[in-house]
Parts: structure tokens; sequence; C-alpha cells
């Protein structure tokens, strides 16, 4: 096709130029069909928590994408096969520069901002196909406003999104039955669930140290109360210190008289009974492997809630919306956090997930671009319903747990047909 009747690109606004939006840039810009604009409030990548991403990322067969011991039957039975073969297919489709980033994440442990670093550089380097950035703070009405009639705007603004809740044409917190049967409701198109309130207590160990369910159990037995549970398969250790994660579970009273974030020695000042049940489990620690923790414990106390977007995309805005509308005339979708979240796992797999199948269904010329507001939506509540009983399994099997030791607490959660 001569230059003279290419159509000209569609433009992409791609709001959030974390993780996920950076990946979703990665993988748009390498087509000639787009003409990618990223904004992104922060001027520098901050975040050093430790990520591994999941194996299913890179899966090459149904068998490969299914291996994980908790969910596996759940997600056989919400997708089908051949739709799992469509993703696994869209992956074939993924530059071999960035393939090659997504594998070894997948292998080990890396900072967070490493992930985003690496992905920006790779924009940055692709001189083929440049992307525009702006660093700004863009806000819902201001992003509706850059919107032109085709345009496609893709949220990656994270939990707090900004534009979840304009999705959802003439509606009102806690419109429906749904919304006001639930222990937590947020907005007009924000199903939240609050699952506990938690303490995430994250530590530095001098030893190698991994954790199992065995473990848990284990290292916990003589905690009545405030158990501490750490992650599986979450601990990293990079040779000389591990790094753990886990969280303790709070009551609400307990929740208000914490400030968001403090010490091991506010801890122990304030909630001696938390920082006991920390000292015997650290204790267990060090009887197994000889170890001392280095530094001191770093504590936030959080809602740890289960949500999801009602509307994924701006679909109902376009059915029922006044034609004129910004968000009527685009196609807009939520990814990553945005769309939907769970505290119990790392977020940012699914998110990238969802960016894979998103940006496959952006590229196939064959299908109309309105119609992907279909297939995102369907794909994004099949999604959720893969995050919804994962969480509950474990959060359900985190209270067992916990009960262990009390019998009538453990009976009541016990629940047999």
């Amino acid at each position: 096709m001569s230059s003279e009747t290419r159509p000209s690109p569609v433009r992409v606004h791609i709001l959030g130029a974390g993780p996920v939006g950076l990946l979703l840039t990665a993988l748009l810009q390498s087509t000639e069909r787009f003409s990618v604009h990223l904004y992104e409030k922060r001027r520098e990548y901050t975040r050093t928590r430790m990520v591994q991403l999941a194996s299913y990322l890179v899966a090459d067969s149904v068998a490969s994408y299914c291996t994980d011991y908790i969910d596996e039957e759940s997600v056989l039975a919400v997708f089908d096969p051949r739709e799992i073969d469509e993703g696994l297919a869209l992956r074939q489709s993924i530059p071999s520069d960035l393939m090659t980033l997504l594998r070894g994440w997948t292998q080990g442990f890396c900072p967070l901002n490493a992930i985003e670093r690496s992905l920006s550089d790779l924009i940055d380097a692709r001189q083929s196909y440049p992307v525009q950035r702006t660093t700004a703070n863009v806000a819902a009405p201001e992003a509706m406003a850059m919107l032109e009639p085709g345009d496609i705007l893709i949220d990656c603004t994270g939990s707090r999104s900004v534009l979840r809740d304009e999705l959802a044409p003439n509606a009102a917190a806690g419109d429906d039955c749904s919304s006001r049967a639930l222990p937590a409701a947020d907005g007009a198109n924000t199903l939240q669930i609050r699952l506990e309130y938690a303490l995430v207590i994250t530590f530095l160990y001098g030893q190698a140290y991994d954790c199992n369910e065995h473990c848990k159990y284990i290292k916990n037995i003589d905690n009545p109360h405030y158990k501490f549970i750490p992650a599986v398969n979450r601990t990293y250790y990079d040779g000389s210190l591990t790094h753990v994660t886990g969280i303790v579970t709070i009551s609400a009273e307990d929740y208000e008289r914490m400030p968001s974030r403090f010490d091991g020695h506010w801890l122990r000042s304030n909630f001696p009974h938390v920082a006991e049940s920390m000292d015997r489990f650290i204790a267990k620690i060090k009887e197994e492997t000889n170890g001392e923790i280095v530094g001191d414990l770093e504590i936030i106390r959080i809602p740890l809630d289960l949500y999801r977007a009602r509307n994924a995309t701006s679909r109902e805005w376009r059915r029922t919306g006044p034609a004129d509308h910004p968000l009527a005339r685009s196609l807009v979708y939520l990814a990553g956090d945005s769309a939907m979240g769970s505290p119990y796992f790392q977020s940012i797999s699914l998110g990238f997930e969802c960016a894979m199948f998103l940006a496959g269904l952006l590229g196939r010329r064959d299908l109309p671009l309105a119609d992907t507001l279909d297939r995102y939506e369907f794909y994004a509540y099949q999604q959720w319903m893969r995050v919804y009983m994962r969480s509950k399994m474990i959060k359900h099997n985190k209270d067992l747990l916990v009960s262990v030791g009390n019998t009538d607490a453990l009976l009541e959660k016990l629940h047999i047909y």
C-alpha cells in the first residue's frame, strides 16, 4: 500500500507508565497501525519491592498454562481450551526483544523498578515507531477532553483508577442490590469486597530461608493470635539476605489505632502482643537456620480488598450514553489494577496477561475495533471469576490455619455439606 492510500494510524492514549502501561506501549508501538502516546505522572521509577512473574505468561501449551496448584481446576472451568489456545497463539506474535524480557522475569525475582526501567528503555530504543511521552498527572476531565472520535484510551493508572468510575453512564454508587449486599462498595462502576484488615510485614534475614505450608503451621503453633503468614514462593534470597514478606490479620479497631506505616520499635511499644507473635515466629526461623534479622521490621497496615470494574470498557457509553460524549465516541479500556485486583497475589502477572490479550485484540485487522469492546468485556469477566475463586480459596485456607488450636473457631469455618 502506498503512503498516499495508507490510512492514518489510530491514536492510542495510555494513562499510567507502570509495568502494565509500559508493556501495552511496547506491544502496540511495534505496528504502524497505532500512534501511541504515553502519560505518566512520575519522573522516575522508585518502587523496589521484589516481584516474580507467573510462568503462565510464557506458557506454550494448555497444560503449562494450567500448572498452578491453587487454581488449575478453576482455570479449566472458566476458560475453554480453545480460548487458552487463542491466548497462547497471541504470545507467538510478541516481538522477540520483549519476550526475552518476559521469560527472564518468570525465572526469578527482580525489583519492580527494574522491570519498569527495562520496558521503558526498550520502548525508547525502538526508533522505527517512536512513542510520544508526556509527564503529567492526568485527571478524568482532562483524559476525556483529549479524546477525539475514533481514539483509543487505555487506563493503566492502578487501583485508584482515573476513569474506572466514569465508565458507568447514569449510575450512582449503590444503585443495584449487589452493591447493597456486599461489605464494601466504592463508586458507580466498582464492585469492592473487603476481605479483612492486615499488617504487611517485611524483614531482611541474614541466611537463606524459604517457607511452605508446613512452615506456616509449625512456626505459629505457639501463637494463639496475630499469626504471621508468609507468602509461599514470595521470599527472595539474593545470596546474602532473604527478603521475607507476610501478613498478620488485625481487627478493624486495631487498624484505626495504627498509623499507615511504622517499624518494629513502634509495634513493640504500642501493640506488644503482635510483636511477641512476630518474635516467636522469627525465633523458630533462627533455630533452623542460625541467622539474624538485619535491621528492623517494615510494616504497613492496609485493608485487603478484592475488587473489579463492572464495566471494563466504554461499551455501555456507546450503547446508552449521549452520542456526543467523549466516552461514547472513543474506545476506552481498563487494564491492570484499574480493572481488578486481589491482595493475596501479585497482580502484575494478571495485568500482563490482560495487556497481552488486549494488544492482540487491537492488532487484529479482521476484527472491527468496536467489536473488541465485547471481546474484552467477556475476557475481563472470565479473569475476574478466576481471581475471585482463587482469592476466596486463599482467604478460607488462611482462616483455617489461623484457627488451628482453637477447635470451636476451626469448626465454625468448616462448611461441610
